[in-house]
């Protein structure tokens, strides 16, 4: 603009045929001046115009705009000259006393988080629009927003992350609903791959249960690390095309990188391994769904045991030198068929750790946001149905990662761990499973019901990370706790491979899962839990049999 107000000065002194009383530097001067008033007059005209206040469509939802910063501001600019948006701010809140004074568009700051609920009833607002852009440190706060808000009568809602706003995949008018990772009360949790990355360049890799959810997402991570192979194994074809795919872009399933093969086999797993001659193992394949376990021991037996020894005996007379059990927070004081037999493994990986050089480690962390087979796949299925969504008890709450933060603690297990430990990642508080229930049954076209069916055998209240007796020890890494597992001499579990009848295996699991362990105040039958009140768990209020949800 300067610039060219400038070129306009200059263009008047040169002109000769132009008159230029009072001499040409005096008249040039003012020429540039008002050359430079007149075009900061045009774009302010231009920028005013932009930003009147514009007519909102006739359905546009009145809302409330949380945080008065730069992504509320902006927010509220957008919303306000877009014509026919579907969202009207009525009222701005901030937790920031600085800013209660702030009025953006005529829209006012009110208050902070205290005052949804008044703000609401006052506005008449339905929907409560949280403005952080979802920057490190933030999760707890989005969470205990969307609570406020759900306990006000209000629908929440979240603009999109920084790194889509910087990249330019999202709008910041690009309102939705809060991601399911936006609920675990915490931030995702990165850790540092670069460091261990060297570790898996050039190697070769074999990872079993390969098909399955944590078993795929490992296979696509150490893909990129360029391994020298990397050999897929399951006794699922379909997962093994599926993963192949996702790898290559075509699954003729026609080379040695897709293996078919049961653990439960183990001269199977010997030629496997003979083979690929792996140094380093992933064992992801196991039976996960504690109700079937419950009925079906043997079966937890045979592949979660069994199955496990034979992939570690091949794997010490093949030369691994790495090897990562993937074991589960039901192991810890496990009460259920798939907790002992996950405890089992941790104590036979423990084992070899004692007898064979390199690292033999367990990783154990609780259940995977969208794994297959997960609850939340369960509860928007039942949502598309109609419902009603099915809950075991209002005060079950469990502990949540995502398929990325498992995968990452896996990786890291190979530099982090010291053989014959498990580790365990900080997650975060527990969360109620009502609560997600009802948030994702808030945003259904129809009222749909939430039903408690009470707690499964096998199944607890709330799940553990540690086991009794087991310390809170992180001596590489803060949100990585390393504990040490007795060993378990394989002839005790070679020794069951006959045991058929369902409660005698139920019982010598147990048996064999926690010895070496101090006892457990949480091995009570899990039929007693089913009345207890439960701990405080942070969200809703308990909910009584049944209750309906809906707009």
């Amino acid at each position: 603009m300067l610039i060219s107000a400038a070129i306009t000065g200059v263009f008047l002194v040169t002109m000769p045929v132009v008159p230029l009383v009072g001499g040409a530097p005096v008249v040039a001067a003012i020429a540039s001046v008002v050359s430079a008033l007149g075009i900061i007059a045009e774009r302010a005209t231009v920028a005013a115009v932009r930003r009147r206040p514009r007519r909102p469509a006739p359905t546009a939802v009145k809302v409330i705009v949380f945080g008065a910063g730069s992504a509320g501001t902006q927010l509220v600019h957008r919303l306000i000259g877009q014509h026919g948006a579907l969202y009207r701010p009525v009222a701005l809140l901030d937790d920031d006393p600085g800013k209660r004074r702030l009025s953006i568009c005529g829209v006012p700051v009110r208050g902070g988080r205290e005052r949804i609920a008044e703000v609401a009833a006052e506005t008449g607002a339905t929907v409560m629009v949280i403005a952080i852009a979802g920057g490190r440190g933030d999760g707890r706060l989005i969470r205990e927003l969307v609570t406020a808000s759900e306990a006000a009568g209000l629908v929440a809602k979240v603009i999109p992350t920084v790194g889509e706003l910087v990249s330019g995949s999202a709008p910041i008018d690009g309102v939705r609903d809060p991601r399911i990772t936006h609920l675990l009360g915490r931030e995702q949790i990165r850790l540092d791959l670069s460091s261990v990355a060297a570790h898996f360049a050039g190697r070769r890799i074999l990872v079993t249960g390969a098909g399955g959810s944590i078993g795929s997402e490992l296979c696509r991570q150490l893909h990129r690390l360029g391994p020298a192979s990397l050999v897929m194994l399951d006794r699922d074809e379909s997962a093994l095309h599926a993963v192949q795919l996702a790898l290559h872009g075509r699954a003729l399933l026609d080379s040695d990188e897709t293996v078919l093969a049961d653990i439960r086999d183990a001269p199977r797993m010997r030629e496997v391994f003979a083979h690929a001659r792996p140094e380093i193992v992933f064992h992801a394949a196991a039976l996960k769904h504690l109700p079937l376990l419950e009925r079906y021991p043997a079966e937890a037996l045979k592949t979660n045991a069994l199955g496990t020894l034979n992939v570690l005996e091949a794997a010490a007379a093949h030369g691994v030198r790495s090897f990562v059990n993937v074991s589960t927070d039901k192991a810890a004081d496990p009460v259920s068929v798939l907790g002992t037999s996950k405890r089992i493994t941790e104590r036979l990986t423990a084992h070899m750790a004692g007898l064979e050089q390199g690292t033999w480690v367990s990783v154990r962390f609780g259940n995977v946001l969208g794994s297959r087979g997960s609850f939340l796949g369960s509860l928007s299925a039942q949502i598309a149905a109609g419902g009603p969504v099915t809950v075991t008890h209002p005060q079950v709450a469990r502990y949540f990662m995502t398929a990325t933060e498992a995968v990452q603690l896996v990786l890291q297990a190979v530099a982090v761990g010291r053989s014959g430990e498990v580790l365990v990642l900080d997650m975060g508080e527990q969360i109620r499973i009502a609560d997600l229930a009802r948030r994702m049954v808030a945003a259904a076209s129809s009222r749909v019901e939430i039903v408690f069916t009470g707690l499964r055998p096998g199944e607890k209240l709330t799940e553990d990370l540690l086991g009794t007796g087991e310390a809170d020890d992180r001596p590489r890494h803060p949100l990585v706790r390393q504990v040490p597992v007795p060993p378990l001499e394989p002839a005790e579990v070679t020794g069951l491979s006959g045991l058929t009848e369902a409660d005698q295996v139920r019982a010598t699991l147990a048996r064999i899962a926690a010895a070496g362990s101090i006892p457990s105040p949480l091995s009570a039958p899990p039929a007693d839990s089913a009345t207890a009140p439960g701990p405080v768990v942070p969200g809703l209020p308990a909910l009584p049999g049944s209750t309906e949800v809906g707009r």
